[in-house]
């Protein structure tokens, strides 16, 4: 077989059609090593999830009523199919050939012979088979209906739109007089509870006090105890003081004298 030959009426010479034009080259003859082999192209027309698919294709497929399943001809055409695939060199999944043995046990149940009494008390074979596909029904029917609905980027395109910037404005709350003045209390509470001071010690020594009281009893007569004291010098002073005529009276260096009770109190010195 060559390529088509045509004449040019012009040119008066044959010209060859190309069959094809293979990476820009014309091909004008059949190449000789092409083969193609007598099982290279099959078409399957049905495709199948599972066994309760291929089932229930073919329980459809003849009309017969789900509830009332001929097992002898549906057994037959599975059968078939599963001959099929075999025969086509597909890997069959283990579960095609649970079915297939699950069916091949309700068809001899169903071939038995049964007794009367036990006939109306014993479950029907096809009952399990009839539950698994009646459940795998309403699921498909359920796929199928989500399947068709539209989906967002597929069928339904949401368009998106940057909201602009927008300046929200920050609203003063409503506070009451009664409200900033329990805050300000509460503020100087806590301001009083870290509040410090710094003592500073004075330099005041007891001994110093007593030998001044003795410097001013060297007369011998006595002088008002009030006197001893200088309110000047606060409490710290008349505290000293006080001490310092204590330590004398105890070392017995002056002798207080009171004439009767809450008169007042004269000091004087001792007489060596």
């Amino acid at each position: 077989m060559s390529a088509v030959e045509t004449v040019d009426p012009q040119a008066g010479a044959q010209q060859e059609l190309p069959f094809a034009m293979v990476y820009g080259q014309a091909v004008t003859e059949m190449p000789l090593d092409l083969y193609i082999p007598p099982d290279a192209l099959e078409v399957f027309l049905e495709a199948f999830e599972g066994p309760l698919d291929l089932l229930l294709y073919l329980i459809r497929k003849q009309n017969i009523n789900i509830l009332d399943i001929p097992v002898a001809e549906i057994t037959r055409q599975y059968m078939g199919y599963v001959e099929l695939m075999q025969s086509v060199r597909l890997e069959l999944a283990a579960e095609y050939l649970v079915m297939a043995a699950m069916l091949a046990e309700i068809k001899s149940r169903m071939l038995l012979p049964r007794a009367e009494t036990v006939e109306d008390e014993e479950d029907d074979p096809r009952a399990e088979l009839i539950r698994r596909l009646q459940e795998y029904e309403r699921f498909k029917a359920a796929a199928e209906g989500i399947d068709g609905l539209s989906r967002v980027g597929r069928d339904v395109i949401v368009p998106k739109l940057d909201a602009p910037e927008a300046r929200a404005r920050k609203l003063l709350p409503d506070v009451a007089l009664e409200e900033i003045l329990m805050s300000m209390a509460e503020v100087l509470r806590r301001g009083d509870m870290f509040e410090s001071h710094q003592v500073s010690r004075e330099a005041l020594s007891t001994r110093e006090r007593m030998s001044d009281v003795l410097e001013r009893l060297k007369g011998g007569g006595f002088v008002p105890f009030i006197e001893l004291f200088t309110a000047e010098e606060g409490k710290l002073g008349v505290v000293v003081t006080f001490m310092a005529i204590l330590e004398l009276v105890k070392e017995s260096l002056i002798e207080l004298v009171q004439n009767e009770p809450f008169a007042a109190i004269h000091v004087r010195a001792r007489a060596e």
